[in-house]
């Protein structure tokens, strides 16, 4: 996303004027979250000074800190656990931009992971994973893009310790045993990689509110 990156961090690009985070806490803050706790990392000050402690939004936000360096999705994951509780807990890209509806999620007491799924961007023609009855798969013949939303439980994390590394691995562990299901959603996705496609969402026409 550079040069756009170079001074402003991915989650405050704008998107028909607000920035990208600000539609992820309202679509969360209208599902009924108890609170949001947002990884900092590259410009993170910036994103702590526009969001606040959440009391605009009406739920509180809490901050984890992934300097001196970004420690990976998993990795970012990781040291927020304390700040995130015992329960199932969302997590969502701060890069992408959708309409899903997280009111929604449901994890069922045998998973450890629940993902959503997409159609495959142009972009990202082989997707990720697979999807068989409700459960994700490492592999199959028939692929879909992980949309960097998913619920997890705590223990989905066991055996990992503070640091830098990708949750890739993780998830493929989970599917291995079973304990990952997912879903495909069809609606508005976007994967906000490269500033031209950012500049043709800014020129599509904007969201209707929920």
């Amino acid at each position: 996303m550079r040069p756009l990156t170079d001074t402003t961090p991915k989650p405050l690009l704008r998107v028909h004027g607000e920035p990208l985070i600000h539609y992820h806490v309202l679509a969360l803050a209208r599902a009924g979250m108890e609170r949001i706790v947002v990884n900092l990392a590259w410009l993170g000050s910036q994103i702590r000074g526009y969001l606040g402690d959440g009391s605009r939004y009406g739920l509180p936000i809490l901050y984890s800190e992934e300097q001196p360096r970004a420690l990976e999705t998993a990795g970012g994951i990781f040291r927020a656990l304390p700040l995130l509780g015992p329960d199932p807990f969302a997590v969502v890209n701060g890069d992408v931009f959708t309409d899903f509806p997280f009111g929604g999620l449901q994890i069922g007491a045998t998973a450890d992971a629940h993902l959503v799924l997409v159609p495959n961007p142009p972009q990202h023609p082989l997707g990720d994973f697979g999807l068989d009855l409700g459960l994700a798969l490492a592999a199959a013949p028939e692929q879909y893009t992980f949309a960097g939303i998913a619920l997890y439980r705590p223990r989905f994390f066991d055996g990992c310790a503070e640091g830098i590394f990708p949750l890739k691995p993780l998830l493929v562990r989970a599917m291995r045993a079973r304990r990952c299901s997912a879903e495909l959603y069809r609606g508005l996705w976007e994967d906000i990689g490269t500033p031209q496609r950012l500049q043709a969402l800014n020129r599509a026409p904007p969201p209707v509110a929920g």
